[in-house]
């Protein structure tokens, strides 16, 4: 998101936010003392902030504001700040002692250019400052999810506090330190006799922690673990994961964990943690992803619900979960994989880039996507999912005509479909890539076949879910498909653009024209088809004017385009409804 020529992107970070208890009444009584006790403190919480891996983002008069990416290094150091500073005033008199008030929060930001930073997380921060006692911390509830078993402090239960100007109230802690963690190690997490780290694997490897429980009651144990269960098993339906078994990460309940370390020994880059907390007729479910070897937060999401059937509950977060955590994984390991030479490349690596290739839809990057996974095959000639991408992108290749024989080419993605079939039936990337190929080819049995057999092995997968929606848009069911396409873009708040064009088409042909061109709005730059698509949504509402703006903007990025090539690219099994759409277009305007 861009204002003028400043970038604001949004991250997830820990928030540090400090002030000084009583500053106007210690400048009142001693003014040269205040700002050169002041200007000492400042230089302990550079240091401080600096060894913890934080930033300093401003100390504006008698406040300190700092960002950290991991929530346990800004408690430790908040911790650390407050010792020494208490060691500092020990020696003088109450009413001359400087202490801070110190509030950690783990949420969204707005971040600029320069650095600075905005939104809830910085104000629910400075909230949580105004509620710790002076010379102490306050941290809330997503950051105690995370450090409760990493640092060495306990937590005292604040309650639910209602802060100004943030809509929900907001559980805070006070953090106590050294009474809990430190007696028991925190570095003591692994079993007595830890493994020998094990070697990583050439795909994201993840592990969960058993999840906590912060009910007081040890009844809700079974409902924690059986979150974590479950978010396990269906996390190992994504075949591109390699996911720590339950009985491996069962072995860490209960116990201090230091993720780097758990990580290593369990050979994992990323680490899942989270917490349940039942508390009258409301339950609440926190998730943390962690890349373990930067111990920096990748995502983090709270879940409130109403307690009515917990099992139900417990299938709608870990669904939830399930559905946002591979595309942050797989976000995550793009990010590892940009750093690095084609050469250097894993395999895994080759089909990640080249998927994100893919999806820009242009010829050039379809053409590397197509060289890296043609590496990636090379590298390992067995990879099933590289064999099936690589049809996917021949697919893309077909579709616009950017190959010079369009038989060969269609050959060639065949050849590659069963490749990826041979190597594994049990992949659902491959069996969605099928059912795609054969809605291009109007085979409608296989591909209904094809698209059961991938919505059985990974229900959750937000690609095959908004393809299931597309099939059945296609079928003439678009009602239906909606609720399908709706529903992937639910399972991923994060998904690809193009879930708004499957949404508009199944919008447009249920004869919901405003609904169709909402969704075309959510496209930040639409194609001719796209364009189109509009305006035969407008024609047939009887708007000539916007019909026509939306005609002369299809016809200037596509000058040939007519009703012919529009249908072409369209897969109706009904003629009834490509009936439909060539009437939309006529009444636009487009030539036959």
């Amino acid at each position: 998101m861009a204002s003028g020529n400043t970038t604001l992107r949004q991250r997830l970070a820990t928030i540090l936010v400090a002030d000084v208890a009583g500053y106007s009444r210690l400048m009142g009584s001693d003014e040269c003392g205040t700002v050169a006790s002041l200007d000492s403190a400042r230089n302990v919480f550079r240091n401080e902030i600096a060894a913890h891996r934080g930033r300093v983002v401003d100390m504006a008069g008698d406040s300190v504001l700092a960002v950290f990416d991991s929530a346990a290094g800004a408690v430790d150091c908040a911790l650390a700040v407050q010792q020494m500073l208490g060691e500092t005033a020990r020696d003088l008199a109450e009413e001359c002692r400087m202490l801070f008030r110190i509030g950690i929060h783990l949420g969204d930001v707005m971040e600029k250019d320069d650095g600075t930073v905005y939104g809830d997380g910085v104000n629910i921060a400075a909230r949580l400052e105004g509620l710790a006692d002076p010379g102490g911390v306050a941290v809330s509830e997503s950051v105690l999810g995370v450090v409760k078993r990493r640092v060495a402090a306990s937590f005292d239960d604040l309650g639910e506090q209602h802060v100004k100007n943030i809509a929900e109230p907001v559980r805070a802690y006070r953090v106590r330190a050294g009474a809990v963690a430190a007696a028991e190690g925190v570095a003591a997490a692994a079993p007595a006799r830890a493994a020998a780290p094990r070697e990583r694997v050439d795909k994201p490897s993840i592990a969960v922690l058993p999840f906590d429980n912060m009910s007081g009651d040890p009844e809700q144990d079974f409902f924690a673990d059986g979150i974590t269960e479950d978010i396990i098993t269906e996390l190992s339906r994504f075949r591109e994961l390699f996911v720590i078994s339950r009985n491996s990460s069962f072995k860490y309940k209960g116990k201090p964990v230091n993720v780097q370390q758990f990580a290593r020994e369990l050979g994992v880059q990323y680490v899942v943690e989270g917490s349940v907390r039942k508390a009258a007729r409301r339950v609440r479910i926190t998730v943390q992803l962690i890349d373990a070897e930067t111990d920096r937060h990748v995502w983090a999401e709270r879940y409130d619900r109403d307690l009515e059937d917990i099992f139900a509950i417990q299938d709608e977060v870990t669904m939830a979960i399930v559905a946002v955590l591979p595309g942050r994984v797989e976000a995550a390991a793009r990010d590892r994989a940009s750093r690095k030479t084609t050469d250097n490349m894993a395999a895994y690596e080759c089909v990640l880039t080249g998927k994100v290739l893919h999806h820009r839809s242009n010829r050039d990057d379809n053409a590397k996507a197509q060289q890296l996974l043609d590496r990636a095959i090379e590298l390992d000639p067995n990879y099933a999912h590289a064999h099936a991408w690589k049809a996917c992108v021949l697919g893309q290749t077909w579709v616009y005509n950017w190959c010079e024989s369009r038989t060969e080419t269609q050959a060639r993605i065949m050849e590659s479909l069963k490749a990826a079939l041979a190597l594994d039936d049990n992949d659902s990337d491959v069996h969605r890539i099928l059912a795609a190929i054969n809605v291009i080819q109007e085979n409608f049995d296989e591909a209904v076949y094809h698209q059961r057999r991938a919505l059985g092995l990974n229900p959750n997968d937000d690609l095959v879910v908004v393809q299931q929606g597309e099939i059945l848009t296609w079928l003439g069911q678009p009602e239906e498909g909606i609720e399908w396409i709706r529903k992937a873009m639910r399972l991923n708040p994060y998904h690809p653009e193009r879930f708004w064009s499957h949404l508009a088409r199944a919008c447009f042909a249920a004869r919901q024209y405003r609904h169709a061109i909402d969704a075309l709005k959510c496209i930040a730059a639409p194609d001719p088809l796209q364009r189109a698509l509009g305006a035969g949504c407008q024609a047939l509402l009887g708007d000539a004017v916007a019909a026509e703006e939306q005609r002369r903007a299809a016809l200037a990025a596509a000058p040939a385009l007519t009703i012919a090539e529009v249908l072409a690219s369209l897969h109706y099994r009904d003629p009834a409804h490509r009936e439909h759409h060539r009437e939309s277009l006529a009444r636009a305007g487009f030539a036959a």
